[in-house]
C-alpha cells in the first residue's frame, strides 16, 4: 500500500518553497506520495506531488509535514483536523514555537519520516460556541485561543466573564483571550498571560487591556466552562487562532471548552519543554549547577 505525506508550504516564501522542493525530492525518492492542497501545486513540479482538494485532504496520509512558522502549521492543523494524522513543523519563521525541526536538518527530518521515527504527542484544543438567545450562531476550534476582541479601534467592548454558569466579573476591555497550555507562548503570552508547559491540563483567561481592579490573567480547570457575555452597545469579533473570525452582535455569548479532539503533533525529541522555552526565547540560564541533586521540585 502506497505511503502519502500531506505537504504544507508557506508558498509566499521563495524561501519556503525551496525546502518544501527538498522535502518532495527526498519523500519521492524513498518511494513515498507527496499530496499537496491544490492551491499550493503551481509551486511544484506537475509530475512530482499530487493535488487534493476537499474539507479532509489529509485523511489516508500518515503525517502532515510544514514547511513555514507558526502560522503554517496552524493552517495545516485546520487541514489535519478530523483526520487524527499528526502534524510535523519545519521551521522558517522567526520563534517557530509549534514546530519541531529547522530547515538546516532537513536530511535528517527527511529519514526520520521514511523510517516513521518519530512519537506523537497531543495537545489540548478548545471548542468555541456563539449563541444569539437560544441559537447557536457559531462553532469553531482553536489550537492556541479563542479571543473575544473589539470591532472598532476607538472603542472598548463591555463583556461579563463567567466560569462553569457562574459570573465572574465585568470589564471594560479591549477583549478577553481563552487559550490552551500551547497557545500560552502565543497571544496570551503577549497580553501578559503566564506561560504553561503543554502538559498541564488546564485553560488561561486573560484580559487584554481591562479597566477593572480585578482583572489579572486567570488559569482554570480543564473541565471549566469559560463564557463571555458582550454587553453595551458595541459590536465585536470572535478570532479562532488569529485565522478565522466571526462577527458578534452585542448580547451575543461566547463558550469556551476543552475539545474532546486533540491536536496531534509529531516530536522528534525528546528534550523537555524547559529547554524548548530557553532555546525560542534564548533565555539566560548561566549559573545552573549542571547534576545538582534538587530536580527543583
Amino acid at each position: 500500500m502506497s505511503r502519502s505525506i500531506l505537504l504544507v508550504t508557506h508558498t509566499g516564501r521563495p524561501d519556503a518553497v525551496k525546502v518544501a522542493v527538498d522535502v518532495v525530492a527526498g519523500l519521492t525518492g524513498a518511494g513515498l506520495t507527496v499530496r499537496v492542497p491544490a492551491a499550493e501545486a503551481d509551486a511544484f513540479a506537475a509530475d512530482s506531488v499530487e493535488p487534493v482538494v476537499g474539507p479532509t485532504p489529509a485523511a489516508g496520509c500518515e503525517l502532515v509535514v510544514v514547511v513555514g512558522g507558526d502560522g503554517t502549521l496552524l493552517r495545516a492543523a485546520e487541514l489535519a483536523r478530523g483526520s487524527s494524522v499528526a502534524v510535523l513543523g519545519i521551521n522558517l519563521g522567526h520563534v517557530g514555537f509549534l514546530a519541531e525541526a529547522e530547515a538546516d536538518d532537513l536530511a535528517t527530518v527527511i529519514n526520520r519520516v521514511v523510517d516513521r521515527d518519530y512519537a506523537v504527542e497531543e495537545r489540548t484544543a478548545v471548542d468555541v460556541s456563539v449563541w444569539r438567545g437560544d441559537t447557536q450562531v457559531v462553532s469553531d476550534w482553536a489550537l492556541n485561543e479563542a479571543s473575544v476582541e473589539k470591532a472598532e479601534r476607538e472603542r472598548m467592548i463591555e463583556v461579563v466573564v463567567g466560569v462553569d454558569a457562574s459570573p465572574l466579573s465585568r470589564w471594560g476591555c479591549d477583549g478577553v483571550v481563552c487559550a490552551t497550555p500551547t497557545g500560552s507562548t502565543a497571544y496570551a503570552w503577549s497580553a501578559g498571560g503566564p506561560v504553561v508547559w503543554p502538559d498541564v491540563a488546564a485553560l488561561l483567561l486573560v484580559p487584554l487591556s481591562a479597566h477593572a481592579l480585578f482583572a489579572r490573567p486567570m488559569v482554570v480547570a480543564p473541565d471549566s466552562v469559560i463564557g463571555v457575555d458582550l454587553v453595551g452597545a458595541a459590536a465585536g469579533v470572535l478570532w479562532c487562532d488569529g485565522r478565522r473570525t466571526h462577527p458578534l452582535t452585542p448580547g451575543d455569548r461566547i463558550e469556551v471548552r476543552v475539545s474532546p479532539q486533540a491536536v496531534r503533533l509529531a516530536r522528534l525529541h525528546t528534550a523537555p519543554f524547559t529547554d524548548r522555552l530557553v532555546a525560542k526565547f534564548d533565555l539566560p540560564v548561566e549559573g545552573w549547577r549542571a547534576g545538582r541533586r534538587d530536580t527543583g521540585r
